[in-house]
């Protein structure tokens, strides 16, 4: 894939979901790297990646890494690239553990990192059911209960407004996360904080399942992470004139409605995670 395919595919969600997107910009950038590219044509080349898609700050913090560092370091984006491939092992291996035997485990939308949890505790002979929602308007939940049940594991696959049935019967909610803000907020896909306050109700234990590079050092600052807004289009073509339609990608959940959050460094509560991100990362703050 050329770096214009690269751009093109974060805007129309061809390539979906905060890692996979940030590993993609970071090999675009690569290309760029290993093509000769000024310094000037880099940052134009980053620029136009990073407004392919707003609140996406692991993307951001990738190529931050990689402008910092290729000229005293060749292989900088290919340590970015290491770096996202390193914590999936880690964060499969502990959020699997988190899992039990005979557990239903709830999940919204579509998160790489959950599904590869799921897919290793069905490998340590766990059994384990999921439910998960269609999540509209893009049903990005259809990839999720593809992908799981091709592993062999029984899926449930519910509408999104009877997320109350199918957490209501779930041991575990399980899901992504597409930024961390300084006050340890958590942004993740519309519908989130909703199911949230579904399983905090049914004392459903809620872990966001995540890279922490994901951290977005700019709102240490007091900016606020961008909430991505997609066109009307995708929930009603031809809307009737008077009706406005809303279509937020992504919302803000409150770090106190998670148990926790299971990333490469751990499993935190939100605010000790950021504390953990200073040391292990100290150039995301700096």
């Amino acid at each position: 894939m050329d770096f214009q395919q690269t751009v093109q595919g974060i805007k129309d969600l061809s390539i979906q979901g905060a890692t996979a997107i940030a590993v993609a910009a970071t090999e675009a950038l690569a290309q760029k790297i290993a093509q000769g590219a000024s310094e000037e044509e880099l940052r134009s080349a980053t620029k136009e990646l990073v407004e392919a898609r707003a609140t996406e700050p692991a993307l951001r913090n990738a190529l931050a890494y990689c402008l910092t560092n290729y000229k005293a370091d060749p292989e900088a984006a290919q340590k970015a690239a290491e770096h996202f491939n390193d914590a999936k092992k880690k964060i499969t291996e502990i959020g699997a553990n988190r899992i039990e035997d005979g557990m239903t485990v709830f999940t919204h939308c579509h998160s790489s990192t959950v599904e590869r949890i799921v897919i290793e505790a069905h490998k340590q002979g766990k059994k384990i059911r999921v439910r998960n929602t269609e999540t509209r308007p893009k049903f990005q939940g259809r990839i999720t209960a593809q992908k799981i049940s091709e592993a062999g594991i029984e899926v449930d696959h519910y509408v999104d407004s009877a997320a109350t049935e199918a957490i209501r019967g779930a041991n575990i909610f399980l899901f992504g996360c597409d930024a961390i803000t300084s006050d340890g907020r958590i942004i993740n896909k519309i519908g989130t904080a909703l199911m949230l306050d579904i399983a905090e109700k049914y004392d459903v234990p809620s872990y966001s399942c995540t890279d922490s590079w994901k951290f977005n050092p700019a709102t240490i600052m007091g900016h606020d992470e961008e909430i991505e807004q997609r066109e009307p289009a995708e929930v009603w073509e031809d809307a009737p004139k008077g009706v406005k339609i809303h279509n937020p990608a992504f919302e803000v959940c409150s770090p106190d409605s998670l148990t926790g959050m299971i990333s490469e460094l751990g499993i935190f509560k939100p605010e000790a995670l950021i504390t953990e991100i200073k040391v292990a990362y100290p150039w995301l703050i700096n």
